[in-house]
């Protein structure tokens, strides 16, 4: 899609978290240690991801929902969810094993530590030794009235995100551009937030651009691992390349980060490339694939492992807010959608016996520039992207996809 995409790789720290009715809407999730509430697709997804939200069709659905509310009762008032926090705060013991075997989170990027040692076991993503589940976003803040990517502005917003990124759980950001701001990775290392940072995404660019955005942070901790492109197979590298062209200059690029630095090297394709495509580019350590596939992924796990042994993420996947069938701003789809990805992404992880290091949600804010025949002043409807189509109406809402608006106010 586009340019950019989300990435909501969670983590797993012992937060109280409390849905007030199983059966009701999604939207009315209850995350009492933020104030304001997160979006409901960022609980949902959390709750996923910390393993307490059981699948819709667990047989101990009920059972599982009462333990873990505390109770069924959907008129629960204050006093009592203060009481249910009070309980779950009880049983920290029973939540650390449960957090400790489902979801490996190293710790974060540490301000001043050296750079990380990121190395692949099999399929598995390893971070100094231990293995790293990604639970990112995809980032590229560009405020209104700005424009891609003149008003890309890393420093004006990483002060109000990363806080809000890190209280939501996400692990890491997918750029669609280097950050050269030293500032900005200390912030978004303080909150322990990995970065992907692509250094290379269009064509008519030397592939000797690379050295200078390498060499300008690669003694930053924060940085995870470098990408090259972004559904290159759909824009030829954003220059009218040819599918050969674009392909040869991803294995260019790559293959010159491999001297650069030893962190891994990723592409992005839109969809899962044909086997000849992988076994062209030898230089790319990690594949990330943009799916967007309605409601699920729809045998996109399967499909790769038949394909390759590589490791791979999912670069972008998601749900958008404007629902065209009603038509109109549709959170509750919003948050359904997310949620039916985010627990088939989470189950599929290669600590579980899945395929995928993480995923990363697109996106992380709305972006008002990216309807072409809009305003970048306006919230337009509309806009155009390749690849399949979102849950719930199969349309590429292009500038309703931020799990928070533009003005970072929770979705």
């Amino acid at each position: 899609m586009g340019h950019a995409r989300g990435c909501l790789s969670l983590q797993a720290p012992p937060l109280n978290l409390r849905r007030v009715n199983p059966g009701a809407s999604l939207t009315r999730m209850v995350f009492h240690l933020l104030t304001p509430p997160l979006p409901a697709c960022v609980l949902i997804a959390l709750a996923v991801a910390l393993g307490g939200c059981p699948t819709p069709d667990d047989d101990d659905t009920a059972a599982a929902m009462e333990d873990w509310t505390g109770d069924d009762d959907d008129t629960a008032n204050d006093d009592d969810a203060a009481d249910d926090d009070d309980d779950d705060s009880g049983d920290d013991d029973d939540s650390g094993d449960d957090d400790d075997s489902t979801s490996p989170l190293p710790s974060g990027p540490v301000p001043g530590d050296a750079p990380p040692q990121v190395t692949f076991k099999g399929r598995s993503l390893l971070v100094n030794g231990e293995e790293l589940e990604v639970r990112g976003v995809n980032w590229h803040p560009v405020p209104v009235g700005g424009v891609n990517v003149e008003g890309l502005d890393w420093s004006g917003f990483v002060t109000t995100d990363a806080p809000l990124m890190a209280d939501a759980g996400v692990n890491a950001v997918r750029t669609f551009a280097a950050i050269n701001d030293l500032a900005v990775l200390d912030v978004l290392a303080e909150h322990g937030i990995w970065v992907l940072m692509t250094v290379y995404i269009a064509g008519n660019e030397p592939v000797s651009a690379v050295d200078a955005r390498i060499q300008a942070v690669a003694n930053h901790p924060a940085v995870l691992l470098w990408q090259v492109g972004n559904e290159w197979n759909y824009n030829g590298l954003y220059s009218g390349l040819s599918f050969p062209e674009a392909r040869d200059r991803v294995e260019a690029v790559a293959a010159r980060i491999q001297t650069l630095d030893d962190r891994p090297v990723a592409t992005v394709y839109g969809e899962v490339p044909p086997a000849e495509v992988v076994n062209a580019i030898p230089s790319v350590d990690l594949w990330g694939l943009n799916a967007y596939r309605f409601d699920g992924f729809y045998g996109l796990f399967a499909s790769w492992e038949a394909l390759s042994d590589k490791p791979m993420y999912v670069a972008e996947y998601g749900v958008d807010a404007y629902n065209s069938l009603l038509p109109g701003y549709d959170p509750t789809s919003h948050a359904v959608g997310t949620d039916l990805l985010t627990r088939e992404l989470v189950a599929n992880h290669t600590s579980r016996g899945g395929i995928a290091v993480g995923g990363c949600l697109f996106e992380w804010a709305d972006e008002w520039w990216k309807d072409q025949a809009g305003s970048p002043w306006v919230h337009d409807v509309g806009g155009v992207a390749p690849g399949g189509g979102p849950y719930p109406d199969n349309t590429f809402n292009e500038e309703w996809w931020g799990l928070v608006d533009v003005e970072r106010n929770p979705r």
